[in-house]
């Protein structure tokens, strides 16, 4: 009895860690630190003055970002099979939308918040905080030659302004419905603000940002 129990514990060990959600962050608190960019990411400036900072607050540290008539971004480059991590989860709170920002007008295509995906085949999944466009909006909106960029209003308006907003995305079908094809390799991601369009300020603070198994 005592030599099969050995092989038994191995064999429940291997089976629970196969069963196990994966899970890759992307973007994590834990190694904020003030006064640094956090590690693997590079700041990318579209227009105007970018303004970033790591903060501190009661829940924990977090990336913080205020656009003022500008366009800028954080980004990083990732290799992530959808096929093992399919869900994309993270934390946002937004301070102050740029008002009139609508994204479906080049006019008017600003937002407080973004969360875009960049796949392998030049294809792009932008999840949005939006001033106008309602919840659930999800449409082409490629003002850029040469990609496709397909945006998903997650969340509208200033109802839930200065609150933690958690979010969970199955990335692998929004592609499929946004592309009508199974999605590539995850290749790149981009934590963006920007109000250069309405002229306006906007403001944005984001926690943690993760690729996971399962929904959280």
């Amino acid at each position: 009895m005592k030599k099969l129990l050995l092989p038994c514990t191995i064999s429940a060990f291997i089976f629970q860690a196969q069963t196990s959600p994966l899970a890759f962050i992307a973007l994590n608190r834990e190694s904020l630190n003030p006064g640094k960019l956090p590690p693997d990411w590079q700041v990318k400036v579209s227009h105007g003055r970018p303004d970033v900072s790591v903060c501190s607050g009661p829940d924990g540290p977090c990336l913080h970002l205020k656009s003022a008539s500008a366009s800028f971004a954080l980004e990083r480059s990732v290799d992530v099979d959808l096929a093992q991590m399919p869900y994309l989860t993270w934390s946002w709170k937004v301070a102050q939308l740029p008002p009139s920002g609508d994204f479906r007008h080049a006019s008017t295509d600003d937002q407080a918040a973004q969360v875009l995906v960049a796949f392998g085949d030049r294809r792009i999944l932008s999840y949005i905080w939006d001033s106008t466009a309602p919840k659930g909006t999800a449409q082409n909106a490629s003002f850029i030659p040469l990609i496709h960029v397909f945006d998903i209003v997650c969340e509208s308006g200033a109802a839930d302004a200065n609150r933690w907003i958690a979010e969970n995305h199955n990335v692998a079908a929004d592609y499929q419905r946004a592309y009508g094809k199974p999605a590539s390799r995850v290749k790149g991601l981009r934590i963006q603000i920007n109000s250069q369009h309405t002229g306006a300020t906007a403001e944005s603070y984001f926690g943690e940002v993760a690729f996971r198994s399962a929904p959280q």
